[in-house]
C-alpha cells in the first residue's frame, strides 16, 4: 500500500513519471490513494486522458472545421435552412422508395426510433426498412433532465447530439420526440412551474468555447411531443443557450447565453431584453420567491444576483478570488442559502447565507484531509452542483469528472462515483435533478445526466458509500440511442460491427449479444475503425490524434488491451514504465500530435495487412498484426510528405493497391498511381486543368468506384450545396452533384455492390439516395433521418449507417 507515500514513491510503484502522477492528481482530481487502487486498465485510461487533457475543446474545434465554408464561417441559421430544404425535398418526393430506401414525406416521430434488432438476428434480418442496431446501452452526453411533477414517470432528457428523448416509464425505455429538433444540440430544458405541460428547450452547447456547434434558439412544447421554435430567439444572440430558468409564478423566463442574460416577461416569450452583458453559464430563480435570482459567469469567475426578477443584476461579493465557470444551486430547505461550484484551479465550493449576495469559501477537503479536486482541470466543461434536500441544507452534491457528496455544507467531500468502473456512474457530469416527490425520508431518488447518458440512485444519502463507489447506481440508458459515432465497420462473415464513438470509446455489436448489449473494446473518444475481412478476430480503431490500436479477439471485449497498441503509449515491462516506442514502431505525427483530433486511417481493401494513416504525412504499415514487445511491433513508414496541412481523407482503389487518393483539411486533393512503392509519386488533382475548381475546405471523404477507377466521388464539409463532386476521368475534370441537396456538410458515400448507379449519401441532415449516379437525390423519411451521418458501409448487401447522435441503423438492400 502506498497511501502515504511521496509522489516519487507513488509514481515508481505505478510505473509512471512523477510528472504524469502530478497531472493525474491535478487534472483528474486523484489522490495517491486513488492512483494506487487503479487497475492497470484504468491506469492506462488515465494516461490516455493526460495525453489529450483538453479533449472537449479539441473535439469541438475539430467538428467546427467540418462545418465552416471556404471563408471559415458558418452562415447564420445554417442548420435550420438545411432542414427546411430537406422538408421541401420530402414534400416533392413521389416514389415510396429510391434505391431500396424508404422515401417521401416526413412520417410520425416514433419511426425515428424503429425497433431494435432482436437478439441473435444478425445482419440483414429481411426487413425492407431501417432497423436500429443500437447501441441501446451506451447513451451519450446529456446536459438536461426534466420530470413532470404530477406524472413522475414522465421524463424528458436533452442530448447534445440526438435532440430530446422521452420516457413514460421512469427511464425503463426511451424514444425521440420530434423530428424537427433531431439535429439540434439540446443543452438545457425547463418546465413552466404553473403549467408543467409546457417545456422549453435551449439549443447550442456554449460551454466548450465560442466556436461550439451552434443552436437555433429556444423551442417549446405544450404536449411533450411536438416542438415549435420561438421565432424571437432565432438570432445570433441565442446561438448558445447554456441554461433556462422560469420564475416560480411562471411570469418571467431567463436565458443564460454566451452573449448575456436575456429576459422575457410575456407568456408567449415573444419579447426578450438583454439585462446583463457577459458570457453566462448558469441562471437560477429562487424556488420560493419569483423576484430573486442568481447567475454565474462562464469564464469570468463572477457571481450575480437580482432581487427584481432579473431586470437588474449586481455582482456578488466573496472573501476570495473566483475564476472560470460558476455553477449555482439554491438550498431547497432554506433558499437564503446558495451554493456555488467555482471552477478555480480544480474546484471550489462557496456558500452564501443571504441569497447569493455574499459568499464564503468552504474548506472543500476530502475525507483523507487533502483538497478535494472535484473538478480537476475540466470545470469549464463538466461542473454541476445540487442542494435539493428539503431536510438538510448542508447536504450538497457536486459533479465534475466524478460525483462528490458533502453533509456539512462543503467543508468535507466524499467521492461517490468512480469513472473507471462500468458499474458506477459514467464520467463527466452535467445535470442533477431530484425526483418530484423527493422528501429526504421516504423518497431520496435523484437523477444524473453525464457523458454516458442518464443514471439514478434511489438513495442519494448512501449512493457510492462503499469502497468501490458502486453501491446504489442504476444506469437508465435503456435504448436511449444517442451515441455519437465518428466511424463504423463490420465483418460480413461474423456479423460483428464496431464503431468509434464520442466520449464512449470504441464499441462493438455482437449478433449473439444483441442491440442492447454492445461491448467496449477501447476507452476514451473513438474515431475511425477497420475490420479485417480475412480474419474475424482482427479489428482496428483509434483514440484521438492518431493513437491506433488493434483488437484480436473478435471485438468481444477489451481483454487484450495490454498488447493492443499499434501506435501509442505502451507498457514497457523491461523498465516498468508507460512510454512511446522508438521509431519505426510508432508514428511521429501521433507522438507530436500533428494530426486531426479524429484522424483518418483505412485498411487497404486489397490487403488486410496494409493500413494507411494520415497526420501531417501519410503513414503505412504492412505488419499490423505483429506482436508487441518492449521495443518492437508494427512498423510505420511515411509514403507522402507533409503539405503543412492535416490529412483528412484517404482512399485506396479496390482491385488496384497502387491507386491511392488523399484529401486535406484545406481541400487539397492528391493521387498516386504507384502507391505500393517505398516512395510513391503524387499528383495534385483538385485544380490543375479542372473545369470546375473544387472547394477549399475540409475534404471529408473520397470514394473510388470499385468497378471503374476513373470514377471518383469527393465530399466536403461546410454549410454549402457544393459539397459533392464526381470525376469520370480520374480527376482531370469535375462535376458538382450537390446542387439539389440541402446546403450542409456531406460526410460519406456508399455505392451499391451490384448497382453502381445506386448511391447512398450521408450528410449532416440524414441519408439521401440516388438511382442515376448522383444526378438526382431523394431523402429517407425514417430511421437515421435528419441526423448527422458519418459512415455508410456494407455488410454483404446490407447497408449500415453510423450516425453522430442516433447510434447505428441497417437496411437490407439485397432485393434492389
Amino acid at each position: 500500500m502506498i497511501y502515504d507515500s511521496t509522489n516519487e514513491e507513488a509514481a515508481l510503484a505505478r510505473g509512471v513519471s512523477r510528472g504524469q502522477l502530478e497531472v493525474m492528481q491535478n487534472a483528474l482530481g486523484l489522490t495517491n490513494a486513488d492512483i494506487s487502487k487503479l487497475s492497470e486498465k484504468a491506469l492506462l485510461k488515465a494516461i490516455r486522458k493526460l495525453e489529450a487533457p483538453d479533449r472537449p475543446r479539441q473535439r469541438v474545434a475539430y467538428q467546427r472545421l467540418q462545418l465552416v465554408n471556404d471563408r471559415g464561417e458558418i452562415p447564420p441559421n445554417a442548420q435550420q435552412n438545411a432542414l427546411r430544404q430537406l422538408d421541401s425535398m420530402r414534400l416533392r418526393a413521389r416514389a415510396p422508395q429510391v434505391a431500396g430506401v424508404p422515401s417521401g414525406p416526413a412520417i410520425d416521430a416514433k419511426s425515428l426510433a424503429p425497433p431494435f434488432l432482436p437478439l441473435g438476428a444478425g445482419i440483414a434480418p429481411g426487413a425492407a426498412n431501417w432497423v436500429s442496431i443500437g447501441p441501446g446501452n451506451v447513451g451519450g452526453r446529456t446536459r438536461s433532465i426534466v420530470i413532470h411533477p404530477a406524472r413522475p414517470d414522465s421524463i424528458w432528457i436533452g442530448s447534445v447530439g440526438g435532440g430530446v428523448w422521452f420516457s413514460s416509464n421512469g427511464g425503463a425505455s426511451w424514444a425521440p420526440v420530434d423530428d424537427f429538433m433531431a439535429n439540434l444540440a439540446v443543452c438545457c430544458m425547463v418546465m413552466e412551474p404553473t403549467n408543467p405541460d409546457i417545456i422549453y428547450a435551449g439549443t447550442g452547447e456554449g460551454f466548450p468555447n465560442v466556436d461550439a456547434i451552434r443552436g437555433a434558439g429556444i423551442f417549446r412544447t405544450q404536449d411533450g411531443i411536438h416542438w415549435s421554435q420561438i421565432g424571437s430567439t432565432v438570432t445570433p444572440d441565442f446561438y448558445y443557450i447554456n441554461r433556462l430558468a422560469c420564475a416560480s409564478d411562471g411570469s418571467v423566463m431567463l436565458a443564460a447565453t454566451n452573449t448575456g442574460i436575456w429576459r422575457s416577461a410575456d407568456r408567449d416569450r415573444s419579447g426578450w431584453t438583454r439585462t446583463l452583458v457577459a458570457e453566462i453559464a448558469d441562471v437560477k430563480f429562487s424556488p420560493t420567491e419569483s423576484r430573486r435570482a442568481v447567475a454565474g459567469g462562464l469564464r469570468n469567475g463572477i457571481g450575480y444576483w437580482s432581487d427584481d426578477g432579473g431586470v437588474n443584476w449586481h455582482q456578488a461579493a466573496a472573501n476570495g478570488v473566483w475564476s472560470g465557470r460558476v455553477e449555482l444551486a439554491y438550498s431547497v430547505k432554506n433558499p437564503s442559502i446558495v451554493y456555488a461550484s467555482v471552477q478555480g484551479q480544480s474546484g471550489e465550493i462557496w456558500r452564501s447565507t443571504d441569497g447569493g449576495k455574499t459568499y464564503k469559501q468552504m474548506q472543500g477537503l476530502s475525507v483523507e484531509g487533502s483538497i478535494a479536486k472535484f473538478l480537476g482541470k475540466q470545470g469549464w466543461y463538466d461542473n454541476v452542483i445540487w442542494a435539493g434536500d428539503p431536510t438538510n441544507s448542508d447536504h450538497v452534491i457536486v459533479g465534475g469528472i466524478d460525483l462528490w457528496r458533502s453533509t456539512d455544507g462543503g467543508n468535507t467531500l466524499r467521492r461517490v462515483s468512480k469513472w473507471d468502473e462500468a458499474a458506477s456512474a459514467h464520467a463527466d457530469h452535467h445535470a442533477i435533478v431530484s425526483h418530484p416527490h423527493f422528501d429526504g425520508a421516504t423518497n431520496k431518488t435523484v437523477f444524473f445526466g453525464n457523458d454516458g447518458g442518464i443514471y439514478k440512485t434511489a438513495d442519494v444519502t448512501t449512493v457510492g458509500s462503499d469502497e468501490e463507489r458502486l453501491l446504489g447506481w442504476v444506469k437508465l440508458v435503456n435504448n436511449y440511442g444517442v451515441t455519437q459515432f465518428y466511424g463504423g465497420a463490420g465483418n460480413s462473415t461474423t456479423g460483428t460491427i464496431v464503431g468509434g464513438s464520442q466520449d464512449n470509446g470504441t464499441v462493438s455489436y455482437l449478433p449473439g449479444q444483441g442491440a442492447s448489449k454492445w461491448a467496449n473494446i477501447f476507452g476514451g473518444d473513438g474515431g475511425f475503425v477497420a475490420s479485417d475481412p480475412s480474419d474475424g478476430r482482427y479489428f482496428y480503431g483509434e483514440y484521438v490524434k492518431l493513437t491506433l490500436f488493434r483488437n484480436s479477439n473478435g471485438a468481444a471485449n477489451d481483454d487484450d488491451w495490454l498488447n493492443n497498441q499499434i501506435c501509442g503509449v505502451f507498457w514497457n515491462t523491461a523498465i516498468g514504465y508507460w512510454d512511446w516506442k522508438p521509431l519505426p514502431f510508432t508514428i511521429p505525427d501521433a507522438k507530436s500530435e500533428n494530426a486531426l483530433f479524429i484522424s483518418p486511417f483505412i485498411m487497404d481493401p486489397n490487403n488486410p495487412e496494409c493500413i494507411l494513416a494520415g497526420g501531417l504525412s501519410l503513414w503505412r504499415t504492412n505488419d499490423p498484426r505483429t506482436p508487441n514487445t518492449n521495443s518492437t511491433g508494427p512498423s510505420w513508414t511515411s509514403i507522402k510528405g507533409g503539405t503543412g496541412q492535416f490529412i483528412s481523407a484517404i482512399a485506396v482503389a479496390q482491385g488496384n493497391p497502387d491507386l491511392i487518393w488523399v484529401g486535406y483539411l484545406g481541400g487539397a486533393l492528391y493521387k498516386t498511381a504507384n502507391g505500393t512503392n517505398s516512395s510513391p509519386s503524387w499528383q495534385l488533382v483538385d485544380d490543375d486543368g479542372s473545369v470546375a475548381k473544387l472547394p477549399n475546405r475540409f475534404c471529408t471523404r473520397i470514394v473510388i468506384d470499385p468497378s471503374d477507377h476513373q470514377v471518383v466521388y469527393v465530399m466536403f464539409g461546410g454549410y454549402e450545396n457544393t459539397n459533392l463532386w464526381k470525376t469520370t476521368d480520374g480527376g482531370s475534370t469535375w462535376t458538382g452533384l450537390g446542387n439539389a441537396l440541402p446546403a450542409a456538410p456531406v460526410r460519406t458515400l456508399a455505392i451499391h455492390p451490384r448497382q453502381r448507379d445506386f448511391l447512398y449519401l450521408g450528410t449532416e441532415v440524414g441519408v439521401f439516395t440516388s438511382e442515376d449516379g448522383g444526378a438526382s437525390w431523394s431523402p429517407t423519411n425514417e430511421g437515421p433521418t435528419n441526423c448527422p451521418v458519418y459512415e455508410l458501409f456494407w455488410m454483404n448487401e446490407t447497408l449500415v449507417c453510423a450516425t453522430h447522435g442516433r447510434g447505428m441503423f441497417q437496411i437490407d438492400l439485397s432485393g434492389v
